[in-house]
């Protein structure tokens, strides 16, 4: 089953606003941005930003029971503590 959330943020090379998308396939989550709508998504580097927003998105799902489970909010707890401070990781990184 495959599991999206979509949110809006700013990019920290250009500081203009930009959509992201996390989406879950099987066990693992993969983030995407692209600058417009009608754009197309482009593989990004999760930030720390990026994994926190997926994690109280992830959390608020899971208490309205929204097809997310413990093990994605697992995934996010481990993609975050494997970051360094104020470093990236690559979405890929956490299976």
């Amino acid at each position: 089953m495959s599991v999206a959330v979509q949110w809006t943020d700013t990019d920290p090379a250009t500081g203009e606003k930009r959509f992201v998308s996390a989406e879950r396939f099987g066990k693992v989550w993969k983030l995407y941005v692209r600058a417009r709508r009608r754009e197309d998504w482009r593989p990004a580097v999760a930030t720390r930003d990026m994994l926190e927003v997926l994690q109280d998105a992830i959390r608020r799902r899971y208490q309205r029971r929204e097809g997310v489970s413990d093990a994605d909010l697992e995934w996010v707890r481990k993609a975050l503590a494997a970051l360094p401070p104020d470093e990236d990781i690559e979405t890929a990184a956490g299976d």
